[in-house]
């Protein structure tokens, strides 16, 4: 069942991803050739209007194919007909829809268990918050001079930054006050701890539901791009990456642990992470990599700067190149999964 729910979820985003795309395509008077779910043979098929509407078998993709890579066409309605602001406009459609339906998960997932606030409910003894006469009731607003919004920014600031003095600023009284503290190293557990933890979660209003989903999508955003930071400068290894195979494993692990506690909490885990999916599909859309969304978008701002197309050859190459390289990196993250879900 987990293995079903896992599917669902990711074509779904997908399909959100790609309802983006078509969506401006259509309000930008674009042909559309084909709206595909999946990859591969179709398992179902149907012309309307002048557009494919299909599902294909293996549920690892899908596409909105508006004629962006042909080179000529007389069409007035084809995609490279149209103006770069429209073209501009299609092509982030698809990461910004991704955006929006994380931003509704989130509203849905607070409603049901309300936020976490950054405020301390408890701290560990003989550890530098302790020390430093941090009290229960606290609200962190910055640690190192970025705002905090949820308890979870903590936890994931000290994560990304192990061992790494932090200054804390905090609301008491209605007084901010700053403290600097020094991790604390815990050699049973391997980990740098500051000793705070939460009060949890605070049931949520009809005007904080929407201000903390937000702040929910950013922290799904802040948290991919500074894994992708610690990727780049090597804190973590390509081996660590996981793909729709270890996707699938998480949702289904998820699933099988949460089951005994009922629909509920089963549905909150699944939504939470759907949130994490569709902020991370559009980050890294966003990209500014060959084949992505955000390539493409890199060519289309040029082509608004110089006001002049690049050769469609020639980025049709780049594209190329970088569909290769894609396909190098998905065959090295779905050995990584395989070795870590399998063996």
């Amino acid at each position: 069942m987990g293995i079903i729910i896992a599917i669902l979820i990711f074509s779904f985003i997908i399909f959100f991803h790609e309802l983006g795309h078509f969506v401006l395509a259509k309000l930008n008077g674009i042909e559309v050739q084909e709206f595909a779910i999946g990859m591969g043979p179709a398992l179902f098929a149907k012309e309307y209007h002048g557009t494919l509407y299909a599902v294909r078998i293996l549920p690892i993709g899908g596409y909105c194919a508006m004629g962006e890579d042909d080179e000529a066409t007389d069409s007035p309605a084809n995609f490279n007909n149209k103006s770069v602001w429209a073209r501009i406009s299609v092509i982030a459609a698809g990461p910004v829809f991704n955006f929006i339906l994380a931003f509704v998960c989130a509203i849905v997932l607070i409603a049901f268990v309300g936020y976490d606030e950054p405020v301390i409910g408890s701290l560990d003894e003989g550890y530098p918050a302790q020390e430093a006469d941090l009290q229960p009731g606290d609200r962190i607003v910055e640690i190192n001079g970025k705002n905090i919004h949820l308890f979870r920014e903590v936890k994931t600031y000290n994560q990304f930054h192990q061992g790494e003095e932090v200054e804390i600023i905090f609301e008491r009284d209605g007084i901010e006050r700053g403290v600097i503290l020094q991790p604390k190293y815990n050699e049973e557990i391997s980990y740098y701890l500051l000793g705070i933890n939460g009060a949890g979660n605070t049931r949520a209003t009809p005007l904080k539901t929407l201000q903390y989903s937000a702040y929910e999508v950013k922290y799904w955003i802040d948290t991919t791009l500074s894994s992708l930071k610690m990727l780049v400068t090597g804190q973590i290894g390509i081996d660590q990456l996981s793909g729709p195979v270890g996707i699938v494993d998480v949702v289904d692990s998820t699933y099988k642990e949460t089951r005994d506690y009922g629909a509920l909490t089963v549905t909150v885990n699944m939504l939470n992470i759907a949130i994490l999916i569709s902020a991370n599909l559009g980050v890294m859309n966003l990209l500014p990599l060959p084949a992505l969304d955000g390539g493409r978008l890199v060519f289309l701002a040029i082509e608004a700067v110089r006001r002049k197309r690049i050769s469609p050859e020639k980025e049709g190459y780049v594209h190329f190149a970088g569909i290769v390289v894609l396909m190098v990196l998905m065959v090295v993250v779905l050995f990584n999964d395989i070795q870590r879900v399998f063996f």
